[in-house]
């Protein structure tokens, strides 16, 4: 039976693996799933940002090294991630001057051959599957915007929340910037919008399916998820 690791970067995405994929996950055979804040999963207190890749690959390493049998994940944000100095993460500065269909993929990538390379000869690389979202866990909340509505006690805005949407070719694609990016969107019809609670009353709302319909890099990574117990063998 497989164990899967998620490291994370906040609290919504925190619940969101303990309440919603995690359950998932284990109808499928997998023994047990569970969260991990980036950096320093103990120091609950420093939430806030992606911290240095090192402290994030410290914790991934340590959790592969100490648990031969687990698979280790990432769910964090691309545009969020440190891209020059020592906080810089692999393929992120790189990733900035490619298409946009192209810059996840390249990030996870290089998280993958850099854990690969650290972790040395006899590491069976599907250990480790990265999953960085292009834009914020807001977005992925645009999957189901009457759920969306429902979950965050405002029905009323699910025409709204569905003309933002509709912009779009999927949620994943809703822009990222100082006043277009997801979550400052839902702040700009929801006053005193809350991220930790509101958030996660959406997703609670929303659940797992219309996420992996709507969002296919989601969906993607989902499926290698789900897969694993069995193809890893």
């Amino acid at each position: 039976m497989s164990r899967i690791l998620i490291h994370v970067e906040g609290e919504t995405e925190e619940t969101f693996v303990n309440e919603v994929l995690a359950p998932h996950l284990c109808r499928l055979g997998a023994s047990s799933v569970s969260a991990r804040l980036v950096g320093n999963s103990r120091q609950r207190n420093r939430r806030g940002g992606i911290r240095a890749w090192s402290a994030v690959r410290k914790d991934i390493l340590n959790h592969l090294k100490e648990d031969p049998g687990c698979l280790a994940t990432t769910m964090v944000d691309y545009y969020a991630l440190p891209q020059t100095g020592d906080k810089a993460w692999p393929g992120r500065s790189a990733a900035g001057r490619m298409a946009f269909s192209q810059k996840a993929n390249a990030v996870e990538t290089a998280l993958e051959k850099d854990i690969d390379s650290a972790m040395g000869r006899g590491f069976n690389p599907n250990r480790f599957i990265p999953f960085v979202m292009m834009h914020e866990f807001e977005a992925l909340l645009f999957s189901d915007c009457a759920a969306f509505s429902r979950g965050i006690g405002h029905p009323e805005l699910h025409p709204r929340l569905q003309a933002i949407r509709d912009e779009f070719g999927t949620p994943e694609e809703i822009n990222d910037s100082p006043v277009t990016a997801p979550s400052k969107r839902v702040e700009g019809l929801v006053k005193g919008y809350q991220k930790p609670l509101l958030g996660t009353l959406a997703i609670l709302e929303i659940g797992l399916d219309p996420i992996r319909r709507e969002c296919p890099h989601f969906r993607d990574w989902l499926t290698r998820l789900e897969t694993w117990p069995t193809t890893n063998r």
